[in-house]
């Protein structure tokens, strides 16, 4: 199960590849980078690998790890700080979703004048970039779930209101990438739940959107199956390096997708998060049954379709079905009020929830009104 993909951008892919990380970081032009990752990632043995690989090379071992589960524009002050006074010129972004996403953003706002919110996936916004302010970046996933290795966007949370942004150019997508499921063989088990199941509901709600994209279509439907086939594996056999594999592609793949759109359960899922600090992947999944039921009159067609695809049998109910019984089988959470949501802010999150971009190419329109009955039963009343 080995690559060289340059779909959508070079990407090394294998068991084993991350002895390559300085040949990427010469692909890439980047000869004094900065190392980013999370607090969690920090003091791990790959961390240390990874960087025992770059120092022997010649390429040293500047670390910043101060990055939140949900990334923020203060952590991306401090990350630009040293960034800026190191006199670096790119980034390996090493991590999940928060360290890639940061990692990203440090590359990308390492030479603009104007605040990060100006870069907001709003319009032609992007625009206003100064490209030749952006640096390199080279992406090394080590859980296989929000793809953010191959996305050209970061999530980063303002710090005021709460509220996540999605910050877009271009070349916020890594010049390489770096995909070893050996680095994901020590996930403990329910991150490999979460990030799986993140995965998957990028596939899902992309292969749902309305929006025209063939392509991003027939990637979400294999990567739907990939996950239906190898997330079960990847939990309950931590070490099947070929289920690893598996689930690190559809990764990739469920972030490839949703350049067709997103929807209703990430735009519920966004306030969560970001008000009371969930686990983004665990917050999709126990949204996920809630918004397929809601959607339901407008994508039964598409998802009898993936049904018969993955070889589940009767249609929209037996699909849905098989999805829960898997993630009971993996111990996700039945309920936001599992991870700690109530109803308290209930009407503020789903006022946040009908902004959200995610939101726009939901099959459904979303009003606050029926965001607020898919809270109500996603959260049980203390």
């Amino acid at each position: 199960m080995h690559g060289n993909w340059s779909f959508p951008t070079s990407i090394r892919f294998g068991a084993g590849r991350l002895e390559e990380l300085p040949e990427a970081c010469v692909s890439a032009g980047i000869h004094r980078p900065l190392f980013v990752t999370d607090r969690g990632l920090k003091d791990l043995d790959i961390t240390e690998r990874a960087l025992g690989i770059l120092e022997r090379n010649g390429f040293g071992r500047a670390v910043f790890a101060d990055v939140d589960q949900n990334p923020t524009d203060l952590n991306l002050e401090d990350g630009l700080r040293i960034y800026r006074d190191g006199d670096f010129d790119g980034v390996v972004a090493f991590g999940g979703g928060s360290g890639l996403d940061l990692g990203k953003m440090i590359a990308f706002m390492s030479g603009q004048s104007r605040p990060v919110w100006d870069f907001e996936d709003i319009g032609d916004w992007w625009k206003r970039a100064d490209d030749d302010g952006i640096d390199p970046s080279v992406a090394v996933p080590t859980t296989a779930g929000t793809g953010s290795e191959v996305g050209r966007a970061s999530v980063i949370t303002n710090s005021r209101d709460h509220v996540k942004k999605i910050i877009f150019h271009p070349k916020v997508l890594p010049s390489a990438v770096i995909s070893d499921p050996e680095l994901t063989v020590g996930l403990p088990k329910p991150v490999t739940a979460g990030t799986g199941m993140d995965a998957f509901i990028h596939c899902l709600e992309a292969y749902c959107s309305p929006n025209y994209h063939p392509m991003c279509a027939g990637i979400a439907l294999e990567g739907m199956r990939l996950v239906l086939d190898n997330l079960p594996s990847a939990y309950h056999d931590g070490s099947d390096i070929e289920a690893r594999a598996n689930m690190m592609s559809a990764a990739s793949m469920g972030a490839v997708a949703f350049q067709k759109g997103l929807g209703a359960i990430h735009a519920l899922s966004h306030p969560a998060s970001a008000l009371y600090g969930t686990h983004h992947g665990l917050t999709n999944a126990v949204i996920m049954p809630c918004v397929l039921e809601f959607n339901r009159a407008a994508i039964e067609p598409r998802i009898e379709a993936v049904a018969t695809y993955c070889g589940i049998e009767h249609g929209f109910d037996g699909y849905l079905a098989h999805i829960c019984s898997l993630m009971r089988s993996i111990g996700v959470p039945e309920q936001l009020s599992d991870l700690g949501v109530d109803l308290a802010r209930i009407n503020l999150m789903a006022e946040m929830a009908v902004e959200d971009p995610s939101m726009a190419s939901n099959p459904v329109k979303l009003s606050v009104d029926n965001a607020i009955e898919l809270y109500e039963r996603c959260i049980a009343p203390t």
